[in-house]
């Protein structure tokens, strides 16, 4: 079942169609948009959640950034697959131009737009976002993953490669964990989903808990260290790219 929120025009969040708005404004404006978002996420999932897939979203860029702008091509890609196969059900693809600042922290003002257009392109509507990024593991609490719950209504689980924050490591099987600790403040877990390989890091993106959050993801990574979504978004983007003869 797919639980959507209906909310009335927000002035903080993009309508649909004007997802380029959120690459038009400033770094400065852009952790003030963060700020005034993060008390919306929502740390407990719907009643009743138990979805039957999930869609993993991921970028890739094409070389030749140019550095004093940030401007360049970016691929998005939204593949969704079923959680108890793990088989693709859906996917699809979106071309934008990345316009905003390459800065730490506010990776989701370079990705959203294109991203977003990927997700509207589905032929299925999503039931959970899983992306290649952070949720609430974030300085502002306000990563990719949170920021594109909020903007969408949909549960969504950030899980990233790398850390924002101090963790010990897990132990060494698969499904061990230990807490990502950022500011004093527990963010999220180091989470381990095969045995002997480092973990990946796992934090709430909106409208799920911790624990399903992990659950989730260790059933999406049966044979290798990162979610089946995330393989095969990253997967599609790069074919993208290659079929527009850009290098990623």
């Amino acid at each position: 079942m797919v639980h959507r929120t209906r909310r009335p025009r927000d002035p903080l969040l993009p309508e649909q169609g004007r997802e380029a708005e959120l690459s038009g404004i400033d770094p400065r404006e852009a952790v003030r948009l963060q700020r005034a978002l993060a008390p919306r996420v929502e740390r407990v999932a719907p009643a009743g959640f138990a979805p039957r897939t999930a869609t993993g979203l991921d970028v890739a860029y094409a070389t030749g950034t140019d550095t004093d702008t940030g401007s360049n091509t970016v691929v998005a890609a939204a593949v969704t697959v079923d959680l108890a196969t793990g088989a693709e059900v859906g996917a699809a693809t979106a071309v934008g131009e990345a316009t905003f600042p390459y800065q730490t922290g506010l990776f989701a003002f370079r990705e959203l737009p294109t991203l977003l257009l990927a997700l509207g392109r589905l032929a299925e509507p999503p039931e959970l976002l899983v992306a290649d990024g952070h949720g609430v593991a974030h300085p502002r609490r306000f990563g990719l993953a949170s920021h594109l719950g909020v903007v969408t209504g949909l549960p969504a689980i950030g899980v990233a490669k790398t850390p924002l924050g101090r963790f010990d490591p897990p132990g060494p099987g698969r499904g061990a964990t230990s807490p990502l600790v950022l500011d004093g403040e527990e963010v999220g877990v180091a989470l381990r989903t095969r045995a002997g390989v480092k973990p990946v890091f796992v934090s709430v993106g909106h409208r799920i808990d911790l624990a399903s959050a992990c659950r989730y993801v260790l059933a999406l990574a049966n044979c290798f260290r990162l979610p089946e979504t995330t393989r095969l978004a990253d997967r599609r983007c790069r074919e993208v790219l290659r079929g527009l003869e850009i290098e990623p």
